[in-house]
C-alpha cells in the first residue's frame, strides 16, 4: 500500500480537476510512443497506460481520455486509487474543485 494513501472525506458534490501535464509525467502517452518509434529513448520511470489501470482498477479508456486531455476530471474515489496506483498523494495529480451542473464526472 502507498504511503500516500489516505482515506479522506471529500464534500458532497466535489470532484478532482486533473492536472493533465503532471498526469503525463507519469504516464505513456501516444506522443512517447511516437518518439519510441523514431529512435529515441523513453522515460523508464513512466507506466504504460494499460498497467496502470489494471492497478487503480478503472478502465484503461479513463486512463487514455485523462492522459490524451478529453477528460479533465473525476469522482474523488477513482482519483485516489489512481494516485495509489501511482504511489503519489492525489494532490500531485487532482485539484479538488466544486462540481457544478455542467461537468461530466467519470466513474
Amino acid at each position: 500500500m502507498s504511503p500516500f494513501r489516505t482515506k479522506r472525506r471529500w464534500q458532497k458534490g466535489t470532484y478532482m480537476q486533473l492536472a493533465t501535464e503532471r498526469f503525463r509525467t507519469f504516464v505513456y502517452t501516444k506522443e512517447d510512443m511516437d518518439a519510441y518509434k523514431n529512435g529515441r529513448p523513453i522515460d523508464p520511470r513512466k507506466v504504460t497506460q494499460r498497467s496502470l489501470a489494471r492497478r487503480a482498477d478503472v478502465s484503461q479508456t479513463m486512463i487514455s481520455l485523462l492522459a490524451s486531455g478529453g477528460r479533465t476530471g473525476c469522482k474523488p474515489e477513482t482519483a485516489e486509487r489512481i494516485a495509489e496506483a501511482l504511489g503519489v498523494d492525489v494532490t500531485v495529480l487532482f485539484d479538488p474543485k466544486e462540481a457544478t451542473s455542467t461537468i461530466k464526472l467519470a466513474a
